[in-house]
């Protein structure tokens, strides 16, 4: 396959590169934010690249894509640079300072590659490493057929609704794609499913078809690497801490799953409790059902570098060289001993929002802006 498309293989990882060299040329409008500028201009599409090739490698193994439909196969060459151009402009633009609206960019963006996908599902003929690869339309090239007429009307239509869900309030979008996407993923495996039971009512044998060994080397490690997959999700989901150290000198954030920082005191311009800060859109970073880590971008204070927990409401927002740091505790009570800390090592550079007051023990900390 790869030697029949070295034309594809060529510009598609140009595409995917073409990130690399726009972060080069932007490199000095481009916010540092505590470090993480490097990241973004050179990990992330150099990280797609990995996994475009991968891909293609794992595809090229497999003996049965010799008489794919070549539309079909088109998925693979082009999905990880359309990932590439839309991730690091939605990046790039946050950092800059332009203001979107990310739920409804994200599901215009969704859609539109769902779309794609449906139209061709169809078309993909039976293979190991490309379509709806489960037990059933593995076995059966009927069920196959039918499963992947089917899958590709669903995706369709549920990057359709993707679309249309530009026009819902942001906080209906990021539900309605969830919804989708748990449909596109379950509806054409029952849909197999129910297929497979009228076949056994008919006595219609699913035997497996015999497989050499690369296409067994093939399967092993799909199946090894998704258990992998599935697991280091979960783990990354649920687990995981921030330590904030005020020490004699600086505040030092330990976290895990993302880089450390250290602030010196003399750096802090302002140190301020919110209880109202919305965290925005994540453009860059990690961020689990426990951990909110890394860029961010809200019409408050524009892009800003985030360490919290996502349990607690309350937040500390520091400007450090006229940059915003926000971080929080595990709960609303750390957080407010963080704040306390701070007190003692930078105290007139503290203060509130305005028309805000917080209560520490016994003492009442009111607003004051410098």
């Amino acid at each position: 396959m790869l030697k029949n498309n070295k034309g594809k293989l060529l510009v598609s990882s140009v595409i995917i590169l073409l990130p690399l060299l726009a972060g080069l040329l932007l490199w000095d409008r481009l916010p540092d934010s505590f470090g993480q500028r490097g990241f973004t201009v050179f990990g992330l599409p150099l990280i797609l690249l990995a996994t475009h090739w991968g891909c293609l490698l794992g595809t090229s193994l497999d003996k049965r894509q010799r008489g794919q439909n070549q539309k079909a196969l088109g998925i693979v060459f082009w999905i990880v640079p359309f990932i590439s151009l839309f991730a690091s402009g939605v990046t790039y633009s946050a950092a800059l300072g332009k203001k979107f609206d990310s739920p409804a960019v994200t599901a215009l963006m969704t859609g539109l590659l769902f779309m794609f996908i449906g139209n061709y599902l169809p078309k993909t003929k039976q293979n190991r490493t490309l379509g709806i690869r489960i037990s059933w339309t593995l076995k059966n090239e009927e069920n196959w057929n039918r499963t992947h007429r089917f899958g590709g009307k669903v995706w369709f239509v549920c990057g359709l609704l993707h679309v249309l869900a530009v026009f819902l309030p942001d906080s209906l979008i990021i539900p309605v794609i969830v919804c989708t996407v748990c449909a596109a993923i379950v509806l054409p495996v029952a849909y197999s499913y129910g297929i497979y039971r009228q076949h056994r009512k008919a006595g219609i044998s699913y035997a497996a078809a015999p497989k050499n060994k690369t296409e067994k080397i093939i399967a092993a490690t799909a199946t090894a690497l998704t258990l992998c997959l599935l697991f280091g999700v979960a783990v990354l989901m649920f687990t995981g801490d921030i330590e904030f150290v005020c020490g004699e000198d600086s505040l030092a954030i330990r976290a895990d799953y993302w880089r450390d920082v250290t602030v010196d005191y003399t750096q802090i311009e302002q140190a301020e409790y919110r209880t109202d800060l919305s965290a925005g859109a994540r453009t860059n970073g990690f961020g689990s059902a426990r951990l909110l880590m890394g860029t961010f971008n809200n019409e408050e204070l524009g892009t800003y570098t985030r360490y919290s927990y996502t349990a607690a409401q309350d937040c500390i927002v520091l400007t450090v060289g006229g940059e915003s740091l926000v971080i929080g505790g595990k709960n609303n009570a750390e957080t407010k001993d963080i704040y306390e800390m701070l007190s003692k090592k930078i105290p007139f550079r503290l203060s509130l929002h305005p028309k805000q007051h917080i209560i520490f023990k016994d003492s009442v900390y009111s607003a004051r802006i410098f």
